[in-house]
């Protein structure tokens, strides 16, 4: 009875261990085309991803079970670094081309794709170009390096930016800026700072994600989300923010929120590992974190 007793308690012990530290679930496997995914949108019931840079102008739609549904060409637009995807409540997609890893960028845009449009396989976009006016130098001071971006989102005819920091001395400043959703040239406004951590590995923001209701905001790194709730307009930063821990640790570039409680998450291939799409509900990051 007392030997049982006890192999119960181990039992039960292991058990929520495992439960805590279970890797995220995945939803299906990334086409083999699709290697480096920087972004991801979910819209029109397909989710939609992109590559980053080196890889062709392409948007593509991925079926339930991960297959390509629609692959659109956007015409005249290059891929100098296409780092994530975003969409509004209208569908219309929006991509930024905004990676700027060395910080010496002059022609950082978005690309609006209207959502009218979908059924065509090849299709224009309205652009939008925009500079940061703290960014004095091109390059700035290794001290400096602030101005890369791979994290965004749409909401109330706006864009808020969440940059990528490449400083030496990294101490997991990010800076949070906004551009209106208007074509033509634009200087972005710094509305503030956030920090992560020290931790410059696995504390990069590289995407970001609103919830369809505007109520909820998530950041990723490689291995955890940061969820800002209860805030006021877009001050996101002054309500509740809560880091959830992944427990899993891969070169995840894209994020986007499904429905108001559920996520989806991407990671680049990378050797036997990656090349995923993963989808956890909200609810279940707060309980184990």
């Amino acid at each position: 009875m007392k030997v049982s007793f006890y192999f119960f308690l181990l039992f039960f012990i292991f058990s929520s261990c495992s439960q805590k530290n279970e890797s995220l679930k995945k939803a299906y496997k990334l086409p083999k085309k699709l290697k480096e995914v920087s972004g991801i949108a979910f819209s029109k019931q397909l989710t939609w991803v992109i590559e980053d840079s080196g890889n062709k102008n392409h948007i593509y739609g991925l079926n339930a079970k991960g297959a390509i549904e629609r692959e659109i060409t956007v015409s005249s637009r290059k891929n100098i670094d296409w780092e994530d995807l975003a969409t509004d409540n209208s569908d219309n997609l929006y991509i930024g081309d905004f990676g700027n890893n060395a910080n010496i960028r002059k022609d950082l845009a978005i690309y609006i794709l209207n959502n009218n449009e979908f059924e065509k396989e090849k299709k224009t976009s309205k652009k939008i170009t925009f500079n940061y006016p703290e960014q004095k130098e091109f390059p700035p001071k290794k001290t400096n390096l602030l101005f890369d971006c791979e994290a965004f989102f749409e909401w109330k005819n706006h864009f808020y930016l969440f940059t990528k920091n490449r400083s030496k001395d990294f101490d997991g400043t990010t800076l949070i800026y906004r551009i209106t959703n208007q074509e033509g040239n634009q200087k972005a406004t710094l509305l503030t700072r956030f920090k992560t951590c020290n931790n410059s590995k696995n504390c990069t923001i590289t995407s970001a994600s609103i919830s369809p209701n505007g109520k909820k905001v998530v950041l990723l790194s490689y291995d955890a989300v940061w969820l800002f709730e209860n805030f006021k307009a877009d001050d996101f930063t002054n309500g509740t923010m809560t880091k959830l821990e992944l427990n899993h640790v891969s070169q995840k570039e894209a994020i986007c929120f499904k429905d108001e409680n559920t996520l989806l998450i991407a990671d680049e291939k990378n050797k036997k590992n990656g090349g995923n799409v993963y989808e956890v509900k909200l609810n279940d990051l707060k309980l184990k974190s």
